[in-house]
């Protein structure tokens, strides 16, 4: 209807004490800033979990979102987390840019201590979580801390291949910590929708980005082969990449695998619509 500007600026990007950005006090700031400006569009890269090499375009999940966001001056706040406990812990020497070694190390056993302290009686939170909408996330997620975070390929093969048996197994041997990673979502979408509602107030729209392809140590590779151009052993036959062009001479080879697009027409593309509608209400 009418011509807008904004600015791209990636949640890691925002100012913190605490090794990256985050849907904390700094991102309302630069709402208030965008709309002191008459700008009217925040654009950010996507939300989505990152995993070996910190992309959010080689994500573990299409749906997870990044507990790195998770601000912790709110959990502060909400009685989740000391300052002594935040300000305690090494976060990187340098403001300017993300350590996300230290994060990987650091950030979790940060956010466990707050779940542990979380009322999980909490009626909104029964209500998330009897939607399941999580749940392979955090079952992957599970597995993958059992296996000190190794790709799903290199597991025993009990657990390389997916099966009900396997979500069983590990709900009941290992229960609070697939709660943990489900309550990650909770919190980033508690607070990410708290964010959004105040940008919306102030005449901003936030504007997302959504990665074409998934990493091939996802759990939708792992969950849903079938989706994928794959061989008998699950090993892609095609990879996504770039042709050369004049930003690099000799190409790129991304090695996210291809979707196999042959099956998913003949369920009328149900995953991409459904994959689609979840980043919209986003």
């Amino acid at each position: 209807e009418k011509r807008e500007a904004g600015i791209l600026l990636h949640i890691s990007s925002l100012p913190s004490k605490y090794g990256i950005g985050t849907l904390g006090r700094e991102a309302y700031n630069f709402i208030d800033f965008l709309n002191q400006s008459h700008l009217h569009v925040w654009q950010i890269l996507p939300l989505t979990l990152t995993s070996y090499g910190d992309s959010p375009y080689q994500s573990p999940s299409s749906k997870a979102l990044n507990p790195y966001f998770i601000d912790l001056e709110f959990l502060i706040e909400d009685g989740l987390l000391t300052k002594d406990e935040c300000d305690s812990i090494e976060w990187g020497g340098d403001e300017g840019r993300v350590n996300y070694e230290i994060l990987f190390h650091n950030r979790y056993n940060v956010l466990k201590k707050a779940f542990n302290r979380f009322n999980r009686n909490d009626d909104s939170y029964n209500e998330f979580l009897n939607k399941h909408e999580y749940e392979d996330f955090a079952i992957f997620m599970t597995l993958k801390e059992l296996h000190t975070y190794k790709p799903w390929n290199t597991w025993e093969n009990e657990y390389r291949n997916y099966s009900s048996k396997i979500d069983k197994e590990i709900k009941e041997k290992y229960g609070d910590l697939v709660e943990f990673y489900e309550w990650t979502q909770y919190i980033f979408l508690k607070q990410y929708n708290n964010l959004k509602d105040y940008a919306h107030k102030h005449d901003v729209k936030i504007m997302g980005d959504m990665p074409i392809y998934l990493a091939y140590d996802s759990v939708e590779v792992w969950k849903d082969s079938e989706l994928f151009q794959l061989d008998k052993n699950h090993l892609p036959t095609r990879v996504a990449g770039c042709p050369p062009d004049c930003f690099s001479v000799d190409g790129q080879l991304w090695g996210n695998p291809l979707y196999n697009y042959d099956y998913m027409k003949e369920n009328g593309y149900k995953w991409w619509n459904e994959r689609i509608n979840y980043n919209l209400k986003l």
